[in-house]
Parts: C-alpha cells; sequence; structure tokens
C-alpha cells in the first residue's frame, strides 16, 4: 500500500515513472490523493493501469484537479483487462460531461469495479441519470457508490 503518496506534491511530471513502475509491480493499492496530478497525469498512469501485470484493485485520485479528460483516460482502465476494484475520485471537477465517458466504462461487462467514491465532483442531474444507465445495464459488480455533495436534482 502507498498511502504515503497522498499530498506528496507529485505533479503530472512524476506519473510516467509512476506508471511503468505499477506496472510490473506487486503493487495493490495506490493512493495519490491531494496532489496536482491533473488530466495530464492520469491519462499516463492509465497507460500503466492497463497492463496485463498490474495488480492496483485500489485507486485513490482524490483532490486532484481532474475533469473530463481524466475520464477519457479512466473509462478504457475499467473496460480492460484491470483487476481495479475500487476507484476514489473525490473532490474533482468531473461534472455531467464526465459522468457520461465514466459511465461508458461502468457499462462494460469487463468492469470489476465494485466501489466507485464520486463525492463532491460536481455531479448534476444529467450525471445522475449517465450513471443510472449504466448501472441498469450492468448491476453485477458495483456494490458501493458514494454520490454525497453533489447537485443531483429531484430526479436525481
Amino acid at each position: 500500500m502507498l498511502d504515503r503518496l497522498t499530498g506528496c506534491e507529485i505533479t503530472d511530471e512524476s506519473c510516467g515513472s509512476l506508471s511503468s513502475a505499477i506496472a510490473v509491480s506487486q503493487l495493490e493499492e495506490l493512493r495519490l490523493g491531494c496532489n496536482k496530478l491533473g488530466d495530464s497525469g492520469v491519462k499516463l498512469l492509465s497507460a500503466g493501469l492497463m497492463d496485463p501485470h498490474c495488480q492496483i484493485h485500489t485507486l485513490g485520485l482524490r483532490e486532484c484537479n481532474l475533469s473530463r479528460p481524466s475520464c477519457v483516460s479512466l473509462a478504457p482502465v475499467l473496460w480492460s483487462y484491470s483487476v481495479l476494484r475500487e476507484l476514489d475520485l473525490r473532490d474533482n471537477n468531473l461534472w455531467y460531461s464526465g459522468m457520461r465517458i465514466l459511465s461508458a466504462g461502468l457499462r462494460n461487462p469487463n468492469c470489476a469495479l465494485q466501489t466507485l467514491r464520486l463525492s463532491g465532483c460536481l455531479v448534476t442531474e444529467k450525471g445522475c441519470t449517465f450513471l443510472a444507465s449504466a448501472l441498469e445495464s450492468n448491476p453485477s459488480n458495483l456494490r458501493e457508490l458514494d454520490l454525497s455533495f453533489n447537485h443531483p436534482g429531484d430526479s436525481g
């Protein structure tokens, strides 16, 4: 477990090396919260996460300055050969457009994700609609979904 990387001022520039390391290590848990990875950093990390030898089952990206492009990078991780079971994206600005992209990954039958944390991600009613549709089409794995501190509206 690498909890010690939370709040360590890791930036997108470090993510290429980190991606190479996680692709070949036996590391199962990686928490990078409160770092300035940004969308470009997550794009680099995703390459390592999609490697068939990657063993990461818990990925924490809380408060990492992520937005829609990060969801574009993470969605293929959800449907690829992935052992990822828990994804923490709390306190990032994903909005409904990010939810649309992530939902495509959740909809895929290869998605093994069991826990998805989206608290404080500016998820709107429209974003909830995308998530609901994905969960209806692939209800088998996801067991925990945190949507607290969002803006789901009345029907969300």
